[in-house]
């Protein structure tokens, strides 16, 4: 007796969008904050137990987070490169947050 064997062809769902979707009022700039990055925002130096906020700059998209955190807060945990590692609160977890010292700001 022949078996028929089916295949079924398992579709997987396509992820819609990319890194900065539904983010247009979140990592705009005011009209009045437009124009060149300030170098001394680029190269500020962070000490672990710092108090930081997470402010997106816009104009530099490098080592940016992820945008579910932006105007969160949290403390400088370490280094890696140029780059910090900031310990964040989402949800009741405790998250480390790899950013470039552009989009931090001191409390």
């Amino acid at each position: 007796m022949g078996q028929i064997l089916c295949k079924l062809k398992v579709f997987k769902m396509q992820r819609v969008g990319g890194f900065r979707r539904k983010t247009r009022r979140k990592l705009s700039k005011n009209i009045r904050q437009k124009g060149k990055l300030s170098i001394r925002k680029f190269f500020q130096k962070f000490v672990d137990g710092d108090r930081v906020n997470l402010v997106a700059e816009p104009s530099h998209q490098k080592g940016m987070y992820f945008p579910r955190f932006h105007g969160k807060s949290g403390v400088i945990d370490g280094k890696q490169g140029s780059n910090y590692f900031v310990k964040i609160k989402d949800g009741g977890k405790s998250k480390r947050v790899l950013t470039h010292p552009v989009h931090l700001k001191k409390e």
